[in-house]
């Protein structure tokens, strides 16, 4: 019935209404009237429930002059560029310092650099796009001193588009960075504060072309090979006793703005409070086609067909489905965030999944999955049901493979999934397509027009799919007895954990310390998993009750995941998989090959509260899974 009634005219028409719109900057007169527009719709699709959400947030919007990038050399100031795109909060004001590339702006490009360059204290950082966000690029050049960040567009496969300048952020964070851990509803409540992620440098974008002629300029020593890209020459540095600087003059200024996410609500039958959202970011610093205009698209697709399949199809789901337009998304996640820490005490305990639409066609080759381990299994089966729109017979399924798994994206800081997942523990996934040799470079930037998008082949058909493997999780989440989430796939992935942790057993053995306790809970874990099992096997399906408390264990298990132990405020991301932080897995791994790369610099406090808070983190977990506290099993 979903794909009978999904209409890829439809869609079509839904990504027209941002065609000829130069900007949807957040809190701005057309981002408002998207967002009347879809409040609306969402009316005359009959949504049992239709409300708008507001916010009053802190943005950093360009300055009343455009921010300049110049190169001073022999005594005197050469304007390199003066674009239309800026960075949000970027530190304002005016720096110099010698250039040096760094290839992606990844930690391990810092390291090789600063093999070559001793002290980047004071220089600043030219950067491609690619691999990591805006965000941590800059995040990273702030770690080893940097005065500023410039990044480009690799033209390497984007030769004829020399003048692209893509606008960023570059806050390591979600949500408005001056009420960290608190929602914006009004500004007046709260103590003045500010995001640890905020960087304080001064962070611009500029053109290749403009990269190019700065390269030129550059004589110190080449890019190593694995860093060339589309220009040429390609050089790493000046030379020391050269005169060449970089000037970065950035005007950008604060705003408050009021924002709005829109919402709309199809009540489920026997389990109203519960609820699967399926949402889009609404708002784009320029036209925005691709980055929000595809799910802001679908989003509408998806709430018109299922309330019509309710209405008029007979189709009754159990649970409720919330349909979520979010706005201040190119600021990281704003509106998502502002919501979730708005309403954090209800939602982890109602909201089961949370399901990304954000740019979900980028091209047609290739299928882009992130997502919660919870529902691996569930979307597995939706792609085996999904025709693939590349081929005339073939479900996705045919095209992920078996190993799809080993594929799946993590979730960047710029998905408003990736708050729902490490923020407030709610399971997510977030699917797509894109073309793996060539990456979508108009996100962004004022090119990212429905005429670009329209050059994807197949656009429609690509359109309806990403549209359809939306709608089956949410019809399957909402309409079954049980929970269709894998709560027992974290023991396999608590496995691998294992594996990781294994080669050092001994070495934490020589510092008087175990990790046996640690491998303990994992057990407890996978034996809490399989006597959950046991228990929904052997009870009754038609008991509302007991199903009704069976499936809380189930929702609940993303959510013991996120660190008991931590604050929200000073570390909003707790989740130990998914997180930021010391007290996640893969921080705790990390510490740990110290040991036998370098002993010295492990901190034994640290690793003893690190092995604490994963082993009673895990406990708690299993402790949760397992039932009631009778049924719990502790030797201390």
């Amino acid at each position: 019935m979903l794909s009978d009634r999904l209409s890829a005219k439809r869609l079509g028409d839904n990504l027209r209404h941002r065609a000829g719109v130069d900007s949807f900057e957040a809190g701005e007169a057309e981002d408002t009237r998207m967002a009347t527009y879809i409040h609306n719709q969402f009316n005359s699709f009959l949504l049992d429930k239709v409300w708008n959400d507001e916010h009053y947030i802190k943005l950093q919007v360009r300055g009343s002059t455009k921010n300049k990038v110049s190169i001073l050399m022999d005594g005197s100031e050469e304007t390199l560029e003066t674009p239309d795109a800026y960075v949000a909060y970027s530190e304002s004001g005016s720096v110099s310092g010698s250039p040096v590339y760094v290839n992606y702006g990844l930690k391990k490009d810092f390291e090789k650099i600063q093999k070559s360059v001793p002290s980047l204290n004071g220089t600043i950082v030219i950067v491609r796009t690619g691999k990591i966000t805006l965000a941590e690029k800059v995040a990273n050049a702030k770690e080893v001193g940097a005065a500023g960040v410039l990044m480009f567009i690799d033209p390497l496969n984007y030769r004829m588009m020399d003048t692209l300048v893509p606008f960023g952020h570059a806050h390591l964070g979600t949500g408005d960075p001056y009420t960290p851990g608190f929602p914006s509803f009004n500004h007046t409540q709260f103590p003045p504060a500010e995001s640890s992620g905020l960087p304080h440098i001064a962070v611009q974008t500029i053109s290749s072309s403009a990269a190019a002629q700065l390269f030129s300029k550059m004589d110190g020593e080449s890019c190593f090979e694995n860093w060339k890209g589309g220009i040429l020459p390609c050089k790493v540095t000046t030379k020391q006793e050269s005169e060449i600087m970089v000037k970065l003059d950035v005007n950008n200024s604060m705003k408050d703005r009021k924002i709005l996410n829109i919402f709309g609500a199809i009540q489920g039958f026997e389990e109203p409070d519960r609820y699967v959202v399926i949402g889009a970011q609404r708002d784009s610093w320029g036209p925005g086609v691709a980055k929000a205009g595809t799910g802001t698209a679908i989003l509408l697709e998806l709430a018109r067909v299922i309330s019509d399949m309710v209405k008029n199809g007979g189709y009754k789901p159990r649970r409720s489905i919330i349909f979520a337009s979010w706005s201040a998304g190119d600021y990281g996640a704003v509106g998502a965030t502002e919501w979730l820490e708005g309403y954090s005490a209800m939602l982890h305990a109602k909201a089961f999944t949370y399901i990304s639409l954000d740019a979900a066609v980028l091209g047609g080759n290739h299928v882009r999955i992130s997502a919660s381990p919870l529902l691996y299994m569930l979307l597995e089966r939706v792609m085996k049901g999904v025709k693939d729109p590349a081929t005339s017979s073939g479900k996705l399924y045919d095209r992920v493979g078996s190993d799809w798994v080993k594929a799946v994206v993590p979730l960047g800081l710029d998905n408003a999934a990736f708050p729902f997942l490490a923020y407030s523990g709610i399971p997510v996934v977030s699917f797509g397509f894109y073309n793996k040799d060539e990456e979508y470079l108009f996100l962004g930037t004022k090119y990212d027009t429905l005429e670009n998008l329209r050059k994807i082949d197949n656009l429609d058909a690509l359109l309806h799919a990403a549209a359809e493997v939306a709608g089956q999780i949410a019809l399957r989440l909402t309409h079954d007895h049980e929970l269709f989430l894998d709560f027992g796939r974290y023991s396999e992935e608590l496995l691998a954990y294992q594996e990781k942790f294994l080669p050092y057993v001994k070495d934490v053995q020589e510092l008087g310390l175990t990790l046996d306790w640690l491998f303990f809970a994992r057990g407890d874990f996978q034996r809490a998993a399989d006597a959950l099992r046991r228990d929904i096997a052997n009870s009754d399906r038609e008991n509302k009750v007991i199903r009704r408390a069976l499936n809380d264990r189930i929702m609940k298990v993303e959510y013991d995941f996120l660190s008991p132990y931590l604050s929200p405020k000073d570390v909003p991301f707790r989740h130990i998989f998914f997180g930021k932080g010391t007290h996640t897995l893969q921080s705790l791994v990390e510490h740990l090959q110290l040991l036998k790369t370098s002993k010295s610099s492990v901190d034994l406090n640290l690793l003893k509260e690190q092995l604490a808070l994963a082993t009673w983190t895990i406990k708690g977990a299993a402790n949760a899974l397992g039932g009631d506290i009778w049924d719990t099993d502790n030797e201390f």
